[in-house]
């Protein structure tokens, strides 16, 4: 299950929050409405994502990898979504998942940009994936220590550029558009997505950045706040980029002594750098609805409806990254305003 990632983190402190946030979710809230998202599955969006969820055999090709980077003696597994008959993609996402994910857990974002004409690569994380649940329960909170440490943060970005070299020097590069690369990912996905994206992080005292250039976009849902001693926009400052922001009112984690509100990921919109980006945040919905969980106060309606909604939202965020057309973001937030609590949009596009 996700969870929110520190970038710097220490000893008791870190094992107790790690396991706290990932076993507890989030806060809870009274139950939303289940009439008006019932209501809200007449929406289009949710019409097409099912359509597409039926012709997934007809429309998307997908290819599994299994790669070894010899120079860290890592695993790095992939899988690949693309349009099955469609001589090029128009661009190609790479897709992060969460804490304790895999490359199959957001499968429904990677098929939906498939049908929409895109190819998606999602990596696995080895050393922050599934496994983290796998074992012990007396010592999954030292696995998930080890999977939110600094160390393992920055392999995961490492684990990104390694997937990337390769699927560019494969015969899979002829299929889609090389010139647009999208990275995507989900609370430490989106993490991992912001320190390629230019995110300043800080080794034995100075700042390094780990922005990959071929990055000309960045998908972020429910991105956590940075753990340093930096100013937020000063961490954010080398994040040029266009970023799509998804969140919604309820994506909030309470521990003791801890809290993480929504109100994070609004600032954290407000201090990225990047001179176009778009903030869409649902009237409600758990921090994990995202990744295919459901906190106790998600129904199924409610999830279904976010679930296509962002799928839609991004798929015309990356429309307009490859077309420079902004209506189909336009529609979206005209369709998609009754589940919508805010939905900004800068005024920046092309500068």
């Amino acid at each position: 299950m996700p969870a929110y990632i520190r970038i710097k983190a220490s000893g008791a402190v870190a094992v107790i929050l790690a396991l706290l946030i990932a076993l507890s979710g989030c806060a809870q809230k009274p139950a939303p409405d289940n009439v008006i998202w019932q209501q809200q599955l007449n929406l289009p969006s949710v019409k097409y994502s099912a359509e597409v969820t039926e012709r997934l055999w007809l429309n998307i090709e997908e290819i599994r990898f299994n790669w070894l980077d010899q120079s860290r003696d890592r695993v790095v597994p992939a899988l690949l979504f693309k349009p099955a008959r469609q001589q090029k993609a128009k661009a190609l996402v790479v897709f992060s998942h969460g804490l304790g994910g895999s490359k199959e857990r957001y499968a429904y974002l990677g098929q939906y940009w498939a049908s929409q004409g895109y190819a998606s690569l999602h990596v696995q994380h080895d050393g922050s994936d599934r496994k983290v649940w796998r074992g012990s329960k007396l010592m999954l909170p030292f696995r998930l220590m080890d999977a939110a440490d600094t160390t393992e943060a920055l392999a995961r970005v490492q684990d990104v550029k390694f997937a990337l070299d390769q699927i560019l020097a494969s015969d899979h590069a002829a299929t889609f558009d090389k010139q647009t690369i999208v990275m995507a990912g989900h609370s430490y996905g989106a993490n991992t997505a912001m320190l390629l994206s230019g995110a300043q992080v800080e080794q034995n005292g100075s700042s390094v950045s780990l922005k990959d250039e071929r990055i000309k976009a960045a998908i972020l849902i429910s991105a956590p706040p940075f753990y340093n001693d930096q100013p937020l926009d000063k961490v954010l400052a080398d994040v040029s980029i266009p970023t799509l922001h998804i969140t919604t009112t309820e994506d909030e984690i309470r521990v003791p002594g801890y809290y993480s509100s929504p109100q994070d990921r609004f600032e954290l919109y407000n201090a990225m750098a990047s001179s176009y980006k778009v903030l869409a945040v649902f009237s409600s919905g758990s921090h994990n609805i995202f990744s295919g969980w459901r906190g106790g106060k998600d129904t199924q309606p409610q999830q279904q409806v976010i679930k296509a909604a962002t799928q839609a939202l991004s798929s015309a965020f990356i429309e307009q990254i490859t077309t420079d057309d902004s209506q189909a973001i336009s529609l979206w937030a005209q369709q998609h305003q009754a589940v919508l609590s805010k939905f900004i949009r800068s005024d920046n596009w092309g500068v």
